[in-house]
């Protein structure tokens, strides 16, 4: 093979993860298994799209050996192929933040109330939530959740809240994450809390972010 076909060859082989990774749907799979393995009725259900499209979707990612799948009984389990993938997806999206000004204008929607929003950097927070300063709690899923989360993280699925508000200090304040900046579970679990009279805000990170900035997150026993 000449060098003109070797570079092409080595190109276009990179270029499969650019294809794959060049649909909103499919980006949102990635950050979704980044969470945990799912079902692509779980994901189906998450995309707000039906299972034949989500399944089309999975099938481009698993050609890109992003993803890779199992079989438990009549159901079909995707995860992600690596913790690389997952790293893949906050390098896209920071750079993504940093360069495109539409992207920029749409975070700061979200951030339409400051008060709403913790300024507070990672180490600093995990201190305070050590010393027992802040309650953080993770309003993902439970098993997400099971899958990783944040250091004293307390499980508090954004359905539940409201029946739990009794385990929450009236006297602390609250500390509100989800899947990272996109996601919009932990603004109504600052809705519904502020509603009732605590204390409380978000942060944008997730368990994914926490890793790529090289902090640990908790993975319980199996």
């Amino acid at each position: 093979m000449n060098q003109r076909l070797l570079k092409d060859t080595l190109y276009e082989q990179v270029a499969r993860i650019g294809k794959a990774v060049s649909s909103p749907k499919r980006l949102e799979l990635l950050e979704l298994l980044a969470q945990g393995e799912k079902t692509v009725e779980a994901l189906a259900c998450e995309l707000s799209a039906d299972i034949k499209l989500t399944s089309a979707h999975l099938r481009v990612l698993k050609e890109a050996r992003l993803v890779t799948s199992r079989r438990d009984g009549k159901y079909i389990i995707y995860q992600l192929a690596g913790n690389d993938i997952a790293g893949l997806w906050v390098n896209l999206r920071e750079v993504a933040e940093e360069h495109l000004l539409e992207l920029k204008m749409a975070l700061r929607q979200m951030m339409a109330d400051p008060a709403k929003l913790s300024a507070v950097g990672r180490e600093a927070l995990l201190d305070q939530a050590r010393r027992g300063e802040v309650v953080v709690i993770d309003v993902r899923p439970l098993a997400e959740y099971a899958t990783a989360h944040l250091p004293f993280a307390r499980s508090m699925p954004l359905a539940e809240i409201e029946q739990r508000l009794a385990e929450l200090p009236s006297d602390t304040e609250i500390v509100a994450y989800c899947r990272g900046p996109f996601c919009l579970l932990s603004d109504e679990a600052v809705a519904l809390l502020a509603a009732k009279g605590y204390r409380v805000r978000k942060i944008f990170d997730g368990v994914i972010e926490w890793q790529a900035a090289g902090l640990a997150v908790v993975h319980p026993e199996p």
